[in-house]
């Protein structure tokens, strides 16, 4: 489960598409960029489970941003 999921516009415009986000699994720390095509960079380590996690991001970025 993800835990202390946030995320941010990458850019100052808000229009311009892109967020950064990070989140707590396993009791470490992930952070990446979340793209307007729906593709994530992960910035530093790949999470384990990597496909089950993109999976639980999309859903929450769909829920916060295109909701």
């Amino acid at each position: 489960m993800l835990q202390h999921f946030s995320f941010k516009p990458m850019f100052e415009n808000a229009d311009l598409p892109g967020w950064t986000f990070s989140f707590f699994f396993k009791n470490t720390r992930y952070t990446g960029e979340y793209l307007k095509e729906g593709d994530i960079n992960w910035i530093g380590e790949t999470p384990p489970d990597e496909e089950k996690l993109k999976k639980m991001i999309h859903e929450l970025m769909i829920f916060h941003v295109y909701d």
